[in-house]
């Protein structure tokens, strides 16, 4: 009873307890504890997880496409440009530029070097670029390379080093059609030229595309297409490339053998305005445009102004013949060889005597040209010249394009309108004197100048058809004997021209340097083309300064091919099949006399011929 007494007391707690039950329990506890918080641990993943994949989900989704999901660019291929043939004149290459992340290509410095090698550039200018914008994740390392070159680099496989597509111009014709084509810069936009004209029309839109990137920025999903690239449009020129090589070859050839500093040269299409082919000299080379000089670069036909001399005579006179103050048989007194003008004289390089009004351009008189300009009004010749485009832009649309100088009416001085008459007195470009002669060989009929084929160009009338027929009769006596351009003649066909040699203008007057031209059309029974040739500077000791020598052979030498290229038929049959008669007969004595030479041979050696 008392043990069993004792048994309870220590069970109910009174006495001290079983050191083995004292350990169970506190291990019991803490198992319990430990679940405790593992259930607790396990149900705040849960609602976290939740949270992520069900309550935030788009935010976290951007997150994480904000750092691996991209919209890239995609390039749109330029326009082709192609001559009036469809020959091709600019056209867009594929090429590669390499690109890197700085943020991660900093990471591994060590590769630096590597990379600085590949890509051909120094050292410390890779760092210097990568520093600069360490807070950036793009930076182009090296732009429009080689896809070969590209694919050499990234075989390198260096950690943020990347490439992707674009493309670069390229030139077929090169420095030919510099000037009228310009060139492109390094995002492939317009920057002179044709091509920064028709910008808009020959860049396209680039298209986007979403797709995933690795941490060193190549691709490894395409995503998405969110809008394709739309190609630029192509662009048909009025140029004929083979026209625009005369005349290119030509010009450069008159630049050599006259020692000129420049040169320009414009042929148009005389019933549609076209322009089928303009050079200049120096010219530079497209495709590497970073070598020339930026003075090389300028379209001398449009942008440069000059006095037009004596080509403006032509113009006088239908002035004139318009006005009726005179008829192509009136006749002036070109005695002594000068005039008074002012307190100047308007003189002439010899006494030419009494001339008609024919006589006057055959003979390229500013004292005749004088006296027929006496007989206008300022209005009635400051009307007729600007009808004819002079003192305003042609219209081309070529960017950069000179309007001219030519002083209204009321700023004339008291010579103004003599020197006017000759040439002197304001200043035109090459394509403006053009554009005048065109419109005489279209009879009367004036289009602005277009470089794109087939573009809608109405005409306008400046001029009678009757009278622009007499003009052109009075000018084809130039390049005849007698005339100033007997050079310019080309045989089986009638030229009409004119020549003129002007002198450039410095402080306080004019200098000993020159300018000389020469403005003609062909064939003059049905015009086809216009041509003028402006050789600037010549050297005196070479071939001389005047328009009909150093710039008259241009024109012959490009129209002989041009004509021929084009089949269009002689006008002067006459002259051309007795050529042809005189060249069989010179061939019929050569070939008798080496006849006899062979027969003489076989006599020799003992035979029968």
């Amino acid at each position: 009873m008392i043990r069993f007494g004792r048994q309870r007391q220590r069970q109910a707690g009174n006495g001290p307890r079983h050191p083995r039950t004292t350990v169970r329990g506190s291990l019991h506890g803490r198992l319990k504890f430990v679940a405790i918080v593992l259930v607790l641990c396990s149900l705040a993943l849960l609602a976290r997880a939740f949270n992520l994949q069900v309550v935030d989900q788009a935010f976290y989704r951007r997150q994480g496409d904000a750092r691996f999901l991209r919209d890239i660019p995609i390039p749109a291929t330029r326009g082709m440009i192609t001559d009036r043939n469809g020959e091709p004149l600019a056209i867009s290459t594929p090429v590669e530029s390499i690109w890197a992340n700085p943020k991660e290509l900093l990471k591994a410095p060590e590769r630096l070097p590597q990379l600085a090698q590949a890509l051909g550039m120094p050292l410390d200018e890779l760092a210097s670029r990568l520093s600069a914008r360490a807070d950036r994740e793009f930076v182009y390392l090296k732009r429009r390379i080689n896809p070969d070159e590209a694919a050499r680099i990234l075989a390198l496989d260096i950690p943020g080093v990347a490439s992707q597509r674009e493309y670069r111009r390229f030139y077929p014709q090169g420095e030919m059609l510099a000037h009228v084509l310009g060139f492109t810069n390094i995002d492939d936009r317009g920057q002179e030229g044709l091509e920064l004209a028709f910008d808009d029309w020959l860049r396209g839109t680039p298209g986007i595309k979403r797709v995933i990137r690795d941490n060193k920025g190549r691709i490894v999903e395409n995503v998405d297409l969110v809008r394709p690239a739309q190609p630029g449009h192509d662009l048909v020129l009025s140029i004929d490339r083979r026209i625009q090589y005369l005349t290119y070859r030509e010009l450069r050839n008159a630049i050599a053998e006259t020692g000129a500093s420049s040169g320009s040269a414009v042929v148009l299409d005389v019933a549609t305005g076209e322009v089928l082919a303009m050079a200049n000299l120096p010219t530079f080379n497209p495709n590497a445009v970073g070598s020339s000089p930026r003075d090389a670069h300028r379209n001398r036909a449009v942008t440069d102004l000059m006095e037009p001399g004596s080509t403006m005579k032509p113009i006088t006179v239908a002035a004139a013949l318009e006005a009726g103050v005179i008829t192509p048989t009136t006749l002036f007194d070109t005695n002594p060889g000068w005039i008074p003008n002012g307190k100047y004289r308007t003189t002439d390089t010899h006494n030419y005597g009494v001339l008609d009004t024919t006589g006057v351009i055959r003979k390229s008189s500013n004292v005749g040209a004088a006296l027929i300009a006496r007989r206008l009004s300022n209005a009635q010749f400051d009307s007729f010249l600007r009808r004819f485009g002079y003192g305003r832009s042609t219209g081309s649309g070529f960017p950069g394009e000179a309007a001219g100088l030519f002083p209204t009416p009321d700023r004339w001085s008291g010579t103004s309108k003599q020197t006017m008459s000759y040439g002197y007195g304001l200043s035109v470009t090459p394509l403006q004197i053009a554009v005048a002669y065109a419109a005489l060989g279209n009879g009367g009929l004036l289009h602005q100048p277009s470089f794109v084929k087939d573009q809608h160009n109405p005409p306008r009338r400046v001029l009678d058809p009757k009278i622009a027929a007499q003009v052109l009769q009075m000018m084809q006596t130039v390049t005849e004997p007698g005339g100033t351009a007997t050079q310019a003649a080309i045989l089986g066909y009638h030229v009409a021209g004119k020549t003129g040699t002007s002198r450039k203008a410095s402080a306080g007057g004019y200098s000993r340097r020159y300018i000389g031209y020469f403005a003609g059309l062909v064939p003059v029974d049905h015009p086809r083309f216009a041509m003028v040739v402006a050789i600037n500077d010549p050297d005196p000791t070479r071939k001389g300064y005047y328009g009909g020598v150093v710039s008259a052979p241009v024109f012959r030498n490009v129209m002989e091919g041009a004509l021929r290229l084009m089949d269009v038929p002689p006008d002067d049959l006459p002259a051309w099949l007795a050529a042809q008669q005189a060249a069989e007969a010179r061939r019929q004595p050569a070939a008798g006399v080496a006849q006899v030479a062979s027969a003489a041979g076989v006599a020799r050696a003992g035979g029968t011929p």
